[in-house]
């Protein structure tokens, strides 16, 4: 059974991880299997450490390293440009939910995945009413009541749980 998928979407330091930490422990302590993909925007950016044994592997032409410990295990799969989502996404598999945090093109394009947003002004929110679909909620600091008429609107911090809760009716559709 394919996850249902639920991308997170704000600006910088609005609160979207601070959201998806929030769900998840409240989703995984209800039985829910839950996956983050974390997309980082960055052209250099690399989980890998130059000169580790990983990083010299891949030196010598290894397209995928696992790493192995008692208590987690990591995959690098060294790739040559943008990786779909759609690629992405096969690596959750096993899962109830996955949870995106970023990849705003993407998702904006869409309209099968549900979006949370995470919106600190009132232009937030007119730019994801004018750029998402669907919008499953607002959540976040900004709060204003022509929000809450139009949308969906939770504080995430303090009503984690009815968040949740609006989650798993979702999921079990």
């Amino acid at each position: 059974m394919r996850p249902s998928i639920i991308a997170v979407v704000g600006g910088k330091k609005s609160g979207k991880t601070t959201t998806i930490e929030i769900l998840t422990r409240e989703l995984t302590k209800r039985g829910y299997r839950i996956a983050v993909v974390k997309h980082v925007p960055e052209k250099d950016f690399t989980i890998d450490t130059e000169g580790k044994d990983t990083w010299r592997y891949a030196k010598a032409g290894a397209k995928t390293i696992v790493v192995a410990s008692a208590t987690e295990i990591a995959t690098i799969e060294k790739t040559h440009g943008d990786v779909s989502s759609k690629e992405i996404l096969e690596r959750c598999g096993g899962n109830d939910l996955v949870f995106l945090e970023g990849f705003k093109k993407q998702v904006a394009q869409d309209k099968s995945i549900f979006k949370i947003v995470v919106a600190v002004s009132s232009q937030d929110v007119e730019e994801a009413i004018r750029i998402y679909e669907p919008i499953l909620m607002f959540t976040g600091p900004y709060v204003a009541s022509n929000v809450e008429q139009r949308m969906p609107y939770a504080d995430v911090v303090n009503h984690g749980g009815e968040i949740a809760d609006m989650i798993e009716r979702m999921v079990e559709k």
